[in-house]
Formats: C-alpha cells, structure tokens, sequence
C-alpha cells in the first residue's frame, strides 16, 4: 500500500526499483551527503596555482580519485607529493561544508547493517568532511584507502557490499556524479542519481532526483524498499 504523501518511484526504467526489496544502500558522499563543492574547487585551484597548472585549470572532475586526476595532470615523478599537497590543502579547508537537504533523514532510516557510504576520499578526508558537516558517520565507511582502483571501476562497491555481508546486485547506490554511477553499474548495482554537482540530463541512473529529501525507504526484514515524495 502506498503511504500517504509516498508516490510510487517514477522514472523511464521504474521496473530496476519499483518495489523491489534492496539489501543494502551504499552512498557517495561528496555531492550526495554532504555539499563540499565550494572547499573541494578552492582546494584544487590553490593546489594547480601551485604546480604552475595554469588559468585554463578550472578545478577537479566529481566523484574520481584525487590520485587518478593528478596522473593526467602532471609528471609521474610529481604525483607522490602532488597528492601530499592538495590533502593538506583539502585536510585544511571545511568551510562551507554542510548537509544537503534530506540526507540525514534518509541515512538514519536505514538500519546500520544495511547501509554504507562509499568515497573516492580518503579515510581522514572522509572523516574531517563528515565531521565538519555534523554527519555521523555509518560503520562501514569505504575509502580510497581501501581499495585497489577508484570510481569509475567497481572495487569500492564490491568491496562495501561485501564488508556488509550482501549480494551487489541487491544493492542500490546512490551517487551525484556520473563517475560513481559508471562503477555501480560496472558492480551490478541499481543506481539513483541525484542532481547537484551535474545536471539531470548527465546522470545514468535506473532514477534521478532533484535532492534526498524526494525519497523514503521502508524497512522489511530482507531489506529496504524506496518511495519517491510527491511533490506539494
């Protein structure tokens, strides 16, 4: 029975979600729990402005590694202390960084068993953000640091699904950048993709939304099941 205010998820490809039951829910965080947008450019610039990358450098691409981004930027011989750098730069600067809107609420309607946030931070980074932004942070956190490649690759979700104890392609994740959505997929993952950091028309998801505050899960004792808020 759908719940009063609770519409039915709606989207070209409804049949990846609509009522299907999920195990687990694993989030990006940057751009889909918490908005970081503002620190994570000024870092960046503060960091090319440094190494001579000059004015046509316009900031970082959401959702890869900092590691992976630095490789294409400059000699291999500078990556070590190019990523040095730019942590201690983005280590130092939380300004800004805030909860979006319905993130919380639907973090904390998940039980913790069957849910994960899933970073192309690393662990500290992750954790400063978190903490910057009054997000408490779940048990199963995975990290650039945990595993062997980044988004766009499937690794960091294969990885949390199985720290979780669940089946990937019973797992939807949920993501702002098409990077992170690319990796879901690639780990047989459903995906939601919520706008932001890129534009609707951007977004490879089985759904997109405007915000977290658009959806509800409901808990079953397999796991959980989404509902999209009808707008007022």
């Amino acid at each position: 029975m759908t719940q009063p205010g609770i519409a039915p998820l709606e989207t070209s490809r409804e049949e990846a979600l609509q009522g299907q039951v999920f195990q687990a829910v694993l989030f990006d965080m940057d751009g889909t729990l918490v908005d970081s947008t503002q620190a994570v450019t000024r870092s960046w610039l503060r960091w090319g402005a440094e190494v001579g990358l000059g004015p046509s450098f316009t900031g970082p691409e959401h959702g890869v590694p900092a590691r992976q981004m630095i490789a294409t930027l400059v000699a291999e011989e500078l990556v070590e202390t190019s990523v040095t750098r730019l942590t201690e730069f983005e280590l130092a600067d939380t300004d800004g960084v805030r909860i979006l809107a319905g993130a919380a609420e639907l973090m904390a309607s998940i039980p913790e068993a069957r849910r994960a946030i899933v970073t192309s931070c690393a662990r500290q980074l992750c954790l400063v953000r978190l903490d910057a932004a009054g997000f408490p942070a779940p048990l199963t956190v995975v990290t650039i640091d945990d595993t062997s490649r980044g988004k766009p690759f499937p690794e960091p979700f294969l990885l949390a699904a199985e720290r979780l104890g669940v089946d990937p392609a019973r797992c939807v994740v949920v993501e702002d950048a098409p990077a992170g959505l690319a990796a879901a997929r690639a780990a047989g993952c459903a995906t939601i993709g919520v706008v932001g950091t890129h534009r609707a028309a951007d977004l490879e998801a089985d759904l997109v939304v405007s915000g977290l505050d658009r959806l509800r899960v409901s808990v079953q004792d397999d796991g959980v099941v989404f509902h999209l808020v009808t707008e007022q």
